[in-house]
């Protein structure tokens, strides 16, 4: 069959390095330093390095918990608020080789991670309450020399994080000090973000602004719905420039239909009600069941999860959060065992080129080589998936090619019952993924109703789940 162009992308589309870090969905992250020994989340800076002591560190045995688990990239924290550097730094004594411990846990991890097939994440906050020079401009050069540091030794690296605190008055050093730092300019976001993409290309950078992803705008792990792909950042005062920490951070929750960049949330949330472990809460890991519905809230609208699972003074993922993390992923992988969708005959109200059936033109950097297009003219489609027999389903997955944008307004679901359809569900802001739960329906018949009132429509998965822990 000959191949008929692809409609052209519409609006901002996201980068190779977006693409890749949308479609793993579900990402780990690991708040570990000298808060794990203090019982802090967060230091003071006066910690000494000899708190910092795992009795017993297995980096494969928290990368093996992770991928066991799903998750796709882990990120560490290679230095916290409190400043203490997990690696041996040139930029500072109060690292690693000064604890009992001294071994590189940036290089413990990350190998692990490459070893077992996990891509890597450092988090580098740009506060610091050891340093006697932050708040000065000598600080951002030691700032940018510990992210060249992280950046270059420890092998590819796929996701750079940078926290919103950004420390104006406050608690340094054990001194009581009060720096006031204009957090808009005075890390010079731009050139430190050039940095970052000379030294790591394939890796996608998050902070409250982006530039490629964005903070949901909460920490309980769930995006709004709808939840857009596209975002403009607005400063916290009319007028005012946005950077990480100084953002409307409730608009990241929705993002925005008409945005000016392609901007995916990323929905963070601990495992514990601390993001570092604290030995009294080791009965208060979330169950399997709430990570579940905490994925349906963050993956299931398009964002990607990210999960704190924070080694303990081991230097291990505890066995409570380990036990809670395999549950979880048995749960997911019995909710999407069957795909009842294969075994429909699809028939469309219309198709790019008015051919029978639609093979989409190959996509630069895109898995996502076949979908379904209508004619440019085409707003409001339809598809109807027709079984031999009836099947019984109670979750809708869908999907849209992003390389060519987020292009769908809404869609309406009906199922035949009675010899006449009937709605069963309605959704907007597909993007990389959109779940859908409904009550089970059993029926031979399923429309799909597309809406999009700002170009013609394209989706790359529809598919059909009967979830056996949600049937009543």
């Amino acid at each position: 069959m000959a191949q008929i162009d692809p409609p052209k992308p519409y609006g901002p589309t996201p980068t190779k390095a977006q693409l890749a870090w949308q479609r793993m969905e579900f990402i780990g992250f690991l708040h570990f330093t000298t808060n794990t020994f203090t019982d802090r989340e967060w230091g003071h800076g006066d910690e000494p390095a000899s708190v910092f002591n795992p009795t017993a560190f297995d980096a494969d045995q928290i990368v093996t918990v992770a991928r066991k688990a799903g998750m796709k990239e882990l990120i560490l924290t290679c230095k916290h608020h409190d400043g203490f550097c997990l690696w041996p730094t040139k930029t500072t004594e109060h690292n690693v080789t000064k604890s009992p411990f001294k071994k590189d846990v940036v290089k413990l991890i990350s190998d692990a991670c490459h070893k077992q097939g996990i891509k890597f994440g450092v988090y580098l906050s740009p506060w610091d309450r050891n340093n006697a020079h932050y708040g000065r401009p000598e600080y951002l050069n030691i700032y940018r020399e510990q992210l060249r540091e992280l950046l270059t030794n420890y092998g590819q690296i796929h996701e750079v994080w940078h926290d919103g605190a950004n420390g104006g008055d406050g608690y340094y050093g054990g001194a009581k000090e009060t720096r006031k730092i204009d957090a808009s300019t005075y890390y010079d976001w731009p050139n430190t973000w050039k940095m970052v993409r000379e030294l790591a290309p394939n890796a996608v950078i998050f902070s409250d602004v982006g530039p490629d992803v964005r903070w949901v705008g909460n920490e309980g792990g769930y995006a709004g719905d709808p939840c857009w792909a596209t975002y403009t950042p607005h400063g916290p005062t009319a007028g005012g420039d946005p950077a990480p920490g100084l953002v409307q951070s409730h608009e990241g929750e929705n993002g925005h239909r008409d945005g000016k960049f392609w901007m995916p949330a990323e929905c963070d949330v601990s495992i514990r009600p601390g993001w570092f472990w604290h030995e009294d809460q080791n009965d208060e890991v979330k169950t399997p069941k709430q990570l579940k519905e905490l994925y349906f809230r963050s993956v299931g609208l398009g964002a990607v999860f990210l999960l704190n699972v924070p080694p303990d003074r081991r230097g291990r993922i505890h066995e409570n959060d380990t036990k809670s993390l395999l549950g979880f992923r048995k749960l997911i992988d019995e909710a999407f065992a069957v795909d009842l969708a294969r075994k429909a005959r699809v028939t469309v109200s219309d198709v790019r080129g008015n051919s029978e059936m639609y093979s989409g033109k190959k996509l630069v950097d895109s898995d996502q080589n076949t979908f379904w297009a209508t004619n440019d003219s085409v707003r409001t489609p339809s598809i109807t998936l027709e079984f031999s027999k009836p099947v019984e389903f109670n979750t809708i997955r869908l999907r849209e090619p992003i390389v060519l944008g987020q292009r769908i307004d809404s869609v309406e679901i009906d199922a035949e019952i009675d010899n006449r359809y009937v709605q069963i569900a309605t959704a907007t802001s597909i993007g990389q993924c959109r779940l859908i739960q409904v009550e089970p329906v059993k029926t031979s018949r399923v429309r799909l109703r597309v809406k999009s009132l700002v170009t013609n429509p394209c989706l790359s998965e529809v598919s059909l789940f009967l979830d056996p822990n949600e049937a009543p």
